[in-house]
C-alpha cells in the first residue's frame, strides 16, 4: 500500500486529484466550475478498492455492473500480456485470429436458442448500436425499408452512442443532449412499485403488455423494426418487470413481425446466476442479444451483438455476395480483448461462479429487502446479485411538498456520502442506491456491505425526519 505522501511513482496524490479535476472530462460529468474531487482509486483486490492512503472501500456497484471475477487477478494479467506479445492486433476485415474465433464459438454455445452469429464491438453502447442498425439493415434487405421505428421503455438505458441514446428512456440523461426522437416510441414505466393502489401484479402485467401492443398498432406494424428491452432495467433503478412480461411481449412482437432485442449488457455473465438470463430466467429466446461489461470483468473493453440464425438466413445467400453489413469498428474482435474474455470465462467456469451466485443470492436479497424497515425506504428490490434501495421522505413532518421533493432528489447522494465515510461505495441515482457487487462476494462480505448501508440509511433518516 501507499504512504500518505506519494503514489507509487512518486506523485503527490493531491496533484493527481488536481490534474483529474482540471483535465479529465469524465463521463456524465457536471459542468459546474468546481472540481468533483473524486476519490483516487490506486489499487484494487477482490471486491475492494484502495485509495492512495491505503483506505479500503467495498465496491458495491462492482465497477459499473461489470467486475464479475473481482480485481487483481494475476492470471488475467498474464493472459493479456501473453496475447499482447504474440498478436496485439490485426485488421478485422483482412484477417481472422484464434482468440476471436474461439470466443465467437464459445458465445454461440452459451447464447439462447439459435443465436449463433457474433458481431464483436467495443462495448455495450456499440453492441446496441450495431443491433439497431442490423434491424434496419435486415428490413431493408427484406424489401420493408419503411420498418425503421424502435420501441423502448421509459427508465431503460441502452448506451451513449447517438442511436443507443435515442432508445434510452432515462429522462435525466437527455436534458441537454440531442437524440433522434423520430425513430423511437417509449412505453410507460413497467415498474410494479408504481402500479395504482389496489392493482394486482398480474393486472399490472396485463396493462404493460398491452402498452406494447398499443404502441405497435398505433405506429403501424409495417413501420416498427424492433422492440428493445433489458431483462432488468438496471440503470433505471433495477426495475424487475412483473412475472411473464418478457415472454408475453415476445409473443406480441412475433405477431406483428417486430424483432425482439434483449439488452443483456448488465444481466449476462453471471449477474443473475446464468451466462445469459433471457432463456433460463425469463423464458425467452430473443432475435438479438447484446452483451458487454461482465464479458471481460472490466479488464479490457469488449462487447458483442449476437444474432439468430433465422435472421441471418433470411438476408444471406449466394445472391447476396455484394451486400455488405457496412458497420464495424477498428477494434472489432480485438485479439487481446478476446483473450481476456476467454480467460474471464475460464475463471468463472473453474470457480463455479454461476453456482456461487445462485448460492449467495438468498442472503443478498434478504439483506436488501430488510432495508424496507426504515421509514424513508419505499422499496427494496432486485434479483440475483443486483439490487436497489429506493427512498422517499414521508409527507408532512412540518415541511412543504416542495422541500420534501427537493430532499428526495438529494437522498441518494446523502446515503452514498455516509457509506463512503464508512468504506462502502454505492451508486446513487437521485433517490436510489444501486448495488451490483463482484460475483465473488462472500456471505460475510454481503453482511459487511449491508451493515454499512444500514448505518448510513439510519443516519440519513435521522437527518431528514
Amino acid at each position: 500500500m501507499l504512504d500518505k505522501k506519494t503514489t507509487s511513482n512518486g506523485t503527490d496524490p493531491r496533484a493527481i486529484r488536481q490534474w483529474d479535476n482540471e483535465h479529465f472530462f469524465h463521463p456524465w460529468d457536471s459542468m459546474g466550475v468546481a472540481g468533483m474531487d473524486r476519490v483516487i482509486a490506486h489499487e484494487a483486490k477482490g471486491i475492494y478498492l484502495y485509495d492512495p492512503q491505503g483506505r479500503r472501500y467495498i465496491d458495491g456497484p462492482g465497477g459499473m455492473w461489470n467486475v464479475q471475477i473481482g480485481y487483481g487477478r494475476e492470471e488475467m494479467a498474464q493472459a493479456i500480456a501473453r496475447q499482447a506479445m504474440s498478436l496485439s492486433y490485426h485488421s478485422p476485415w483482412a484477417f481472422a485470429s484464434e482468440p476471436s474465433a474461439v470466443l465467437a464459438k464459445k458465445l454461440a454455445d452459451m447464447a439462447p436458442g439459435d443465436l449463433n452469429s457474433v458481431f464483436f464491438t467495443t462495448g455495450g453502447s456499440s453492441a446496441v448500436d450495431s443491433a439497431l442498425r442490423f434491424a434496419q439493415f435486415y428490413n431493408n434487405l427484406r424489401g420493408k425499408s419503411q420498418k425503421k421505428l424502435f420501441i423502448a421503455r421509459e427508465k431503460g438505458y441502452h448506451g451513449s452512442t447517438y442511436l443507443s441514446a435515442t432508445v434510452s428512456g432515462k429522462e435525466r440523461d437527455k436534458s441537454f443532449l440531442d437524440t433522434e426522437k423520430r425513430l423511437v416510441r417509449f412505453l410507460p414505466n413497467v415498474n410494479p412499485y408504481v402500479r395504482p393502489e389496489g392493482m394486482s401484479v398480474e393486472d399490472w402485467c396485463d396493462l404493460k403488455v398491452q402498452d406494447l401492443e398499443t404502441a405497435i398498432v398505433e405506429a403501424g406494424p409495417e413501420n416498427v423494426a424492433a422492440f428493445i428491452a433489458e431483462p432488468i432495467l438496471a440503470s433505471g433503478g433495477v426495475i424487475v418487470p412483473p412475472p411473464g412480461y418478457h415472454r408475453r411481449t415476445l409473443e406480441v412482437c412475433r405477431r406483428h413481425d417486430v424483432l425482439y432485442i434483449s439488452d443483456e449488457v448488465v444481466t449476462a455473465f453471471g449477474r443473475l446466476g446464468h451466462w445469459f438470463a433471457s432463456e433460463p430466467v425469463f423464458d425467452i429466446v430473443p432475435d438479438i442479444v447484446t452483451c458487454a461489461k461482465g464479458l471481460t470483468s472490466g479488464y479490457l473493453p469488449l462487447g458483442a451483438c449476437i444474432i439468430s440464425d433465422r435472421l441471418i438466413d433470411e438476408v444471406s445467400g449466394p445472391d447476396r455476395e455484394s451486400v455488405l453489413f457496412s458497420n464495424g469498428y477498428t477494434y472489432s474482435g480485438h485479439p487481446v480483448c478476446c483473450a481476456a474474455a476467454l480467460k474471464n470465462i475460464e475463471i468463472m467456469e473453474r470457480e463455479n461462479l454461476l453456482e456461487h451466485v445462485r448460492q449467495v443470492t438468498p442472503k443478498f436479497q434478504a439483506r436488501l429487502k430488510a432495508q424496507s424497515r426504515f421509514e424513508i425506504v419505499g422499496d427494496a428490490r432486485g434479483m440475483g446479485l443486483v439490487g436497489c434501495v429506493e427512498c422517499h421522505v414521508p409527507e408532512g413532518r412540518g415541511r412543504s411538498e416542495a422541500d420534501r421533493l427537493e430532499l428526495d432528489k438529494d437522498i441518494g447522494a446523502r446515503i452514498d456520502a455516509k457509506c463512503e465515510e464508512m468504506g462502502l461505495i454505492v451508486r446513487p441515482l437521485i433517490n436510489m442506491c444501486v448495488f451490483s457487487p463482484p460475483l465473488i462476494i462472500t456471505e460475510d462480505e454481503i453482511d459487511e456491505m449491508f451493515d454499512i448501508l444500514e448505518r448510513a440509511i439510519a443516519r440519513v433518516e435521522a437527518e431528514v425526519l
